[in-house]
């Protein structure tokens, strides 16, 4: 008989690990997650990323070593890679925080890099993002630099549902730097407060007069 608790916990596991391959190897391609899909022909792998060619591969050579990979290491059987484009990069954190630290390799400045992706972001709809951005920005000691727009939820069940966070990582020549993004995606907070319009008042009153 089968554990369906444990069943669940490495089917969890094996996808984090499966994640942050991919995330390791397609952080230049935008990758923004994967979703693991057990069918009865096989396992369907789906591949969300901002430049899916770059996960392709000329002529496709680069599905082929991911689905030997897949199956090799971790075990998945007859995995059958599909690739997305990510719909709304500008609210995926791993995507916006994959860009920055492309940017900053660029050679771009970093609070110029910041407050790029920190109005796309909020262009985008979202709620609020907070960027971060450390290593040694202006000396040879390393520091970090913060920029915060909207609302940024750290704690409680909203920081769970609705922010999505993210950490990038790029070597540069005076060393290692760190990118991590949160952004709160748009939904209804405990604290959002909806005005309604005349019209609205207007029919809410006469729907009360017509229950009395």
């Amino acid at each position: 008989m089968v554990n369906i608790k444990k069943y669940f916990i490495e089917q969890g596991i094996k996808k984090v690990a499966v994640d942050e391959y991919l995330a390791s190897k397609f952080w230049r391609a935008g990758y923004a997650g994967v979703d693991i899909i057990r069918t009865p022909l096989g396992t369907r792998v789906i591949i969300y990323a901002l430049r899916p060619g770059l996960v392709i591969g000329r002529k496709g050579q680069m599905l082929k070593t991911i689905q030997t990979m897949l199956e090799k290491i971790f075990g998945i059987e007859n995995p059958q890679i599909t690739v997305v484009e990510v719909e709304n990069p500008d609210l995926n954190a791993r995507v916006v925080a994959a860009n920055i630290a492309l940017a900053l390799e660029r050679g771009i400045h970093f609070r110029r890099a910041a407050f790029i992706a920190l109005r796309r972001v909020m262009a985008a709809g979202a709620l609020g993002c907070e960027i971060v951005i450390s290593g040694k920005l202006v000396a040879e000691r390393a520091r970090y630099e913060k920029l915060k727009a909207g609302k940024v939820y750290k704690s409680g069940e909203q920081s769970l549902r609705l922010v999505d966070r993210a950490v990038a990582h790029v070597l540069l020549k005076p060393g290692m730097y760190g990118v991590e993004v949160l952004i709160t995606r748009p939904g209804i907070t405990a604290d959002s407060v909806e005005v309604a319009s005349p019209a609205q008042m207007q029919q809410s009153t006469m729907s009360e007069g017509v229950k009395q």
